[in-house]
């Protein structure tokens, strides 16, 4: 006879998140997380090696002020008191539905996004509702609606998988009808021509969530922020974990804010190689939605995408096969480096010839 559940009913009923693959490093091309394939800037690295001969037996500062003070100096904000940091972005939006989202209460997000945002729902007892993207990946009316029980909406911009952006007027407009905070995940918003990091001290239901993961190439020492009214950090500071951003990616983070000029070459780079990534596969058949981020969506008109990935992968070439139900099916590919974008169309001409 088997012991009975201690588990909450909510933890028992939910399905786990699963990110993508990540073999053992150098067997594959990894072009299916959306990782930087470039490595992080020189300054970064010193300053890991720096702080890692360091106090290592000391806590770390459990509210990170030297990064926060680079990232409002970088940024132009006010100043450090607008700024929450934590171990990736992941964890930031943990305690934004933690602190926003009670049990029965309600989230939204579009469809398709990030399924992560479903899964931090389910662990609160929480419920979600999603607005679906039109065929062109606009977001109707109803995603800014108002409703009983709504506490949070979540907008990743640029959405994943899509590549696709919903414009700041268009931002504004949902946060000016929402009754709740409108969270814009800005995961990917560095390799985009506009942001919404000015809008949050122009709208106080407005807040905007980063990472460091993607643009500056710091998967590995995840750190992630989130950029609201002084106010609001103050009430979520009061559930972030005590030491939540190690003394190693607190030293990497801040000086990566210093970083701009760096952050801007290797942006230009990577946007370039989309580019030219989205014009080659075109010429093999795929319809590709236009990109604003690190990655592109794609279908090609015969299907089979489960087999291309499949067929890339013994390859030992890693891609992102995704299904969203009616939505259908289809491919997210990275930009990695230029030979690495190469080698991914030379074995695609191969499946398809």
């Amino acid at each position: 006879m088997s012991e009975p559940s201690f588990f909450r009913p909510a933890v028992t009923k939910m399905a786990a998140y699963v990110p993508g693959e990540q073999p053992p490093p150098g067997k594959y091309i990894k072009l299916n997380t959306n990782e930087n394939p470039y490595p992080p800037p020189p300054q970064v690295v010193e300053a890991i090696r720096a702080a890692a001969a360091g106090p290592l037996n000391r806590y770390p500062d459990p509210v990170a002020t030297a990064f926060r003070r680079a990232a409002a100096e970088s940024l132009g904000l006010p100043g450090p008191e607008w700024i929450l940091a934590g171990n990736g972005s992941d964890e930031i939006l943990t305690i934004l539905v933690r602190g926003f989202v009670g049990d029965g209460e309600r989230l939204r997000l579009p469809y398709p996004s990030y399924v992560l945002y479903r899964t931090l729902a389910d662990i609160q007892g929480a419920s979600w509702e999603q607005v679906q993207f039109d065929a062109d990946w606009k977001l109707p009316a109803a995603f800014g609606e108002p409703a009983d029980g709504l506490k949070l909406v979540l907008l990743p911009n640029p959405n994943s998988p899509s590549g696709t952006i919903v414009s700041p007027a268009e931002v504004t407009s949902f946060a000016e009808t929402l009754n709740c905070p409108l969270v814009v995940d800005e995961a990917y918003a560095d390799f985009a021509e506009q942001n919404c990091l000015h809008l949050v001290a122009q709208h106080p239901r407005i807040l905007v969530t980063r990472t460091l993961s993607k643009s500056y190439g710091l998967a590995g020492i995840r750190f992630g922020f989130l950029v609201a009214n002084p106010d609001v950090i103050q009430e979520l500071a009061k559930i972030k974990d005590s030491y939540n951003c190690d003394g190693l990616s607190i030293a990497a983070a801040t000086a990566a804010m210093g970083c701009r000029q760096w952050l801007a070459e290797n942006c230009a780079r990577i946007v370039a190689s989309r580019d030219r990534m989205t014009d080659e596969l075109v010429k093999l058949g795929f319809e590709v939605t236009p990109s604003h981020a690190n990655f592109v969506w794609c279908r090609h008109p015969g299907g089979q995408h489960g087999a291309i990935y499949e067929f890339l992968k013994n390859q030992q070439i890693l891609v992102r096969y995704m299904q969203f139900g009616d939505w259908g099916d289809g491919l997210r590919i990275s930009v990695g480096t230029d030979e690495q974008i190469d080698a991914c169309l030379m074995m695609l001409k191969k499946f398809l010839a």
